[in-house]
C-alpha cells in the first residue's frame, strides 16, 4: 500500500479567529474554510506553550516543553531527540524542511541540530536574517539563499519546487512561515504591498476591541499577513492537484501560538488567554478527508501521533500526546477532557483547559524557570459566557468549588505530564460579584 506524502503547512502566532470558520467576517481564509469543511476542522485547538521555541519543540516531539528541555527560547532541540522527522525518515521517508526553525543554537543551523530533516532550506531566526521583500535561507551546507518575492510567496514557491520533484520514496515536509509573526526589528506587520489598498473594513476581536493594547495599529497588516498565507494554502493544493498527488497527500495546518497584541502583558503571546493558546488547525487527505468538525481538545503535542499514525508508522512511547485519529472515526469516543499549558518567560505558570473554564496559577517568584514548587492562583474564566475572557473569577465566592476541583485537576495534570507535586495556594477569597452562582453540574 502507498504511503501517504506528509506536508505540515506550519504559520506563527496566527489567531484562531482569524477563519472564517471561528467567525472572521472578514473573508481572509477561504481555502482554509473549505478544506477543513472536506476535510477535518480541529474547532478546539491548542498549543502547550504560547511562545515560538517551546512549542515548536512540543510539535516536533509530542512531548511538553519542559520534557524536551526546550521551556523557554534560545533553548536548542536535543540531538538525541526522537522527532517526526527522525520517525518519518527511519518509515523511509524523504525528509524536508523549509523556513523558520527556532530550535537550534547558531545560524546557519548545523546538521546535527535540524531534527532529521535532510533537504533544508531554513533559518533558525527568519525574523532577524530577512524582512518581508528579502528572504534569506540556507541549505544543508550552510549558503544562503535569497529568495524573489514577498516572504510567504518566496516560502511557498520553494516548497512547490520541492513537492514537484520527482523521487521514488513518499516526503514529509514542513513548510514553516514568519508570517503573521511581527518582524522584530520595526515592531510592526508587513503585509504585502497590494493589501494596503485591497484591505476589507477591519474586524476587532472582542477582546481586543475592550483591552489596551495596539490592536488598532497592527490588525491591518496582521489581516493582511494572514490573507496571503491562505492564497498560499490555496497554491500548494493547487500544485498537489496539478501533479496527481492531492489524493495521497495529507496537509495539516496548524500555528504554533496566537496572539493578543500587548492587551494581556507587555508583548504579544506568553499568557493562558485563549488568544495566547488557541490556533487555527485542519487537514485534508487520506484519513481526513470527511471527517468533519472534531471538538475534542487538540493539543500541538497531538500531531506528532497523530501524522505519524496516518502514515502508518508507528509511534514512540515517548511521545506523550495521543493520535486523534480513533477520535475522527468514533466522535463520541474517548478523549481528554482538560489540557495543560505550560507558560514560560513572562512568567513561570500552568493553565488548566476545559470545555467550560479556563484556571490558572503562577509562581510568586519573579525568576522564571521551567518549574516551581508553589504556584498561586491568579485567573479563572467561565468560557462558556465569557470567550474572550474579560472577567476573571478568581477568589469569588461564588466559584470557590469551581477553583478547588480545577485545582486538583491541575495538579493531577502537572503530576502526569511532568513528574512534580507543586503546592498552589488559593487566592483570597471576596465577595460574589452580583448574583453569581455556579450550579453543581456546572463545577466541571
Amino acid at each position: 500500500m502507498r504511503k501517504p506524502n506528509v506536508i505540515v503547512f506550519f504559520t506563527d502566532q496566527q489567531r484562531f479567529d482569524t477563519t472564517g470558520l471561528h467567525g472572521n467576517p472578514m473573508a481572509l481564509t477561504p481555502n482554509f474554510d473549505r478544506l477543513a469543511r472536506a476535510g477535518t476542522h480541529f474547532a478546539n485547538a491548542f498549543t502547550v506553550q504560547p511562545v515560538c521555541g517551546p512549542a515548536r519543540s512540543a510539535l516536533q516531539t509530542g512531548r511538553y516543553p519542559t520534557e524536551t528541555g526546550c521551556w523557554r527560547n534560545g533553548r536548542p532541540l536535543p540531538e538525541d531527540a526522537v522527532t517526526m522527522a527522525s520517525c518519518f525518515k527511519q518509515g523511509g521517508y524523504d525528509t524536508a524542511y523549509i523556513g523558520k526553525w527556532h530550535l537550534a543554537g547558531t545560524e546557519p543551523v548545523p546538521a546535527d541540530q535540524r531534527g532529521g530533516h535532510d533537504y533544508w532550506r531554513g533559518a533558525n531566526l527568519l525574523e532577524f536574517v530577512s524582512d518581508a521583500y528579502d528572504t534569506r535561507l540556507y541549505d544543508e551546507h550552510g549558503q544562503e539563499h535569497r529568495l524573489p518575492g514577498y516572504r510567504v510567496d518566496a516560502l511557498t514557491d520553494e516548497a512547490i519546487r520541492y513537492v514537484t520533484t520527482p523521487r521514488d520514496a513518499p516526503y514529509f515536509l514542513t513548510l514553516s512561515f514568519l508570517e503573521p509573526h511581527h518582524q522584530n526589528s520595526v515592531d510592526a506587520y508587513p503585509s504585502p504591498d497590494s493589501w494596503n489598498d485591497a484591505c476589507p473594513p477591519i474586524w476587532t476581536p472582542p477582546d481586543l476591541a475592550t483591552l489596551n493594547g495596539t490592536a488598532h495599529s497592527h490588525l491591518k497588516g496582521y489581516f493582511g499577513m494572514v490573507k496571503r498565507l491562505d492564497e498560499a494554502l490555496g497554491r500548494l493544493i493547487d500544485a498537489l492537484k496539478s501533479t496527481d498527488q492531492i489524493d495521497h497527500t495529507i496537509v495539516f495546518f496548524l500555528s504554533d501560538h496566537g496572539c493578543h497584541f500587548k492587551t494581556r502583558n507587555a508583548e504579544y503571546k506568553r499568557s493562558c488567554h485563549e488568544a495566547s493558546i488557541r490556533v487555527p488547525m485542519m487537514a485534508t487527505g487520506p484519513g481526513f478527508d470527511a471527517g468533519g468538525q472534531v471538538r475534542g481538545m487538540m493539543s500541538i503535542i497531538d500531531i506528532a501521533p497523530t501524522l505519524l499514525q496516518a502514515a502508518g508508522l508507528e509511534v514512540p512511547e515517548v511521545m506523550q500526546g495521543r493520535s486523534i485519529l480513533p477520535l475522527i472515526s468514533t466522535p463520541r469516543g474517548d478523549w481528554r477532557e482538560d489540557l495543560m499549558i505550560q507558560i514560560s518567560e513572562s512568567q513561570t505558570a500552568r493553565a488548566l483547559r476545559t470545555r467550560r473554564w479556563k484556571y490558572a496559577v503562577s509562581a510568586p517568584e519573579h525568576v522564571v524557570l521551567s518549574a516551581a514548587n508553589v504556584y498561586a492562583e491568579t485567573e479563572l474564566y467561565d468560557l462558556e459566557h465569557d470567550p474572550y475572557e474579560l472577567e476573571n473569577l478568581i477568589g469569588c465566592a461564588s466559584h470557590a468549588e469551581v477553583a478547588e476541583a480545577m485545582r486538583a485537576r491541575l495538579l493531577a495534570q502537572i503530576s502526569l505530564y511532568e513528574g512534580q507535586s507543586p503546592e498552589i495556594t488559593p487566592a483570597r477569597v471576596r465577595p460574589t460579584l452580583g448574583q453569581r452562582k455556579v450550579s453543581d453540574t456546572n463545577i466541571l
